[in-house]
């Protein structure tokens, strides 16, 4: 049994798996509740942070009929740093061994890094042997050089060291600390496109978190302090209304494009205090939801030609996460970037697809997924029991036991009338 606990500025969302006997990952437990301890990603109130993890993996506990230790957690914010490095060492025997291999990833991690940061992953992009270039395995291969770029990910010690300590203090273990968009890349994206090369950007209340994949390998990483978030503001400074109502508006109502909306619609808008519901046009709220959206898109598209990537992602942009599900984000995603644009649902799990298909759990499937790819198959079997078999346990060994000791003790008179029988 995996779990996924995406730690979001909204909501913290928890998923239960099942790895099966063929690698597939089944979904049996969801958790959710608000979340009101994270701004932009970051730990901002641990006691409220706390309860939050507690309700959404009880709900998942409840659901998935099984006891939650350990978890595999989301990081997110704009301390995020990333980096590409390179990395050179002999090849010791004349073919490369797993020995090899790790010391050219130690030779390329070590690159200077801020005494404050921590470093999350260590991604390998591609190796080089001699002269030989673009090589994903190099095991076993025969040569005399061996060079390896790779991807360095690393975030604020603070920042992570917060998300962790509220998870110990739910009395769980963290099997890994995997950054957002890493982890709603392996749920949203397909090898064919991270082959050719595409940009997912993960909109979520809190943060824009931007992936790049390029030749099947992660090579650009950003967290933008723009999202959802600010759009509510927008909707509520714009319209005079309470940040709760402008939420509902924004879910309801909002549409992110001005030629999709409908302008003679009206919409009731709460006012703040005891003043009467104002009357407001549709095509009203849709100009302030559609410059915010469009801020959002252009720093996206200004960090992808900063990085020198925005001409190295011919299969577009990949856009997913709670705030991507406003109508006409995509349409008005095609006009800021002026290259294909996809809505991804997670579709790489079974079960439950009728609630997790939604950009809102991207990085919860990710995260399942991730972990998935840590857990050796062949000892699942031996070492894992499946939710039924956990449910068959707790149902049937009670009266299994008290049957065993009837039998026992019907043996043992047995035995004794038969002693009294032969004397």
């Amino acid at each position: 049994m995996i779990v996924g606990l995406d730690v979001g500025t909204s909501k913290v969302i928890c998923l239960v798996g099942e790895v099966q006997a063929d690698g597939s990952l089944e979904i049996v437990g969801i958790g959710s509740h608000s979340s009101k301890g994270m701004k932009r990603g970051v730990v901002i109130n641990i006691e409220s942070t706390v309860q939050s993890i507690q309700r959404a993996v009880e709900e998942a506990e409840l659901m998935a009929g099984c006891n939650i230790h350990s978890v595999y957690v989301s990081v997110a914010g704009s301390h995020i740093r990333s980096l590409n490095s390179h990395g050179i060492v002999a090849v010791k025997n004349g073919e490369v061994q797993k020995e090899d291999i790790e010391r050219v990833i130690d030779a390329a991690q070590a690159v200077p890094i801020s005494s404050d940061q921590r470093v999350l992953h260590i991604l390998p992009q591609e190796y080089n042997i001699d002269s030989q270039e673009g090589i994903k395995d190099p095991l076993g291969m025969s040569g005399v050089r061996l060079e390896a770029n790779v991807h360095l990910i690393s975030g604020a010690l603070n920042a992570v060291m917060n998300v962790e300590k509220c998870i110990k203090r739910c009395g769980l273990g963290v099997d890994g600390v995997i950054l957002s968009p890493l982890a709603s890349s392996e749920s949203s994206l397909g090898e064919d496109e991270k082959d050719l090369g595409v940009c997912l950007v993960d909109i979520g209340a809190g943060t824009s978190d931007i992936a790049v994949w390029i030749d099947g390998a992660l090579h650009h990483t950003a967290v933008l302090p723009v999202a959802g978030d600010q759009v509510t503001n927008d909707i509520s400074m714009a319209l005079r209304t309470p940040t709760q109502h402008a939420e509902e508006i924004k879910i309801q109502y909002a549409c992110a494009m001005s030629s999709l909306s409908t302008s003679d619609q009206v919409l009731q808008v709460p006012s703040v205090g005891d003043r009467q519901p104002r009357s407001i046009s549709r095509q009203t709220l849709t100009e302030v939801v559609e410059a915010r959206y469009e801020e959002i898109y252009t720093m996206v598209l200004d960090e992808l030609r900063r990085s020198g990537y925005a001409e190295r992602i011919p299969a577009g942009v990949v856009i997913t996460g709670g705030a991507s599900l406003i109508e006409g984000a995509a349409d008005l995603a095609e006009k800021v970037f002026q290259m294909p644009i996809r809505l991804a649902l997670p579709d790489c799990a079974k079960g439950m697809s009728d609630i997790v298909d939604n950009p809102i759990y991207s990085t919860g499937v990710g995260l399942l997924v991730y972990g998935s790819k840590e857990v050796d198959i062949s000892d699942t079997s031996k070492q894992t029991m499946s939710k039924t078999q956990i449910k068959r346990e707790k149902s049937v060994l009670a009266p299994k036991e008290s049957k065993s000791s009837i039998n026992v003790l019907e043996k043992i008179q047995a035995a004794k009338n038969w002693i009294k029988s032969h004397i």
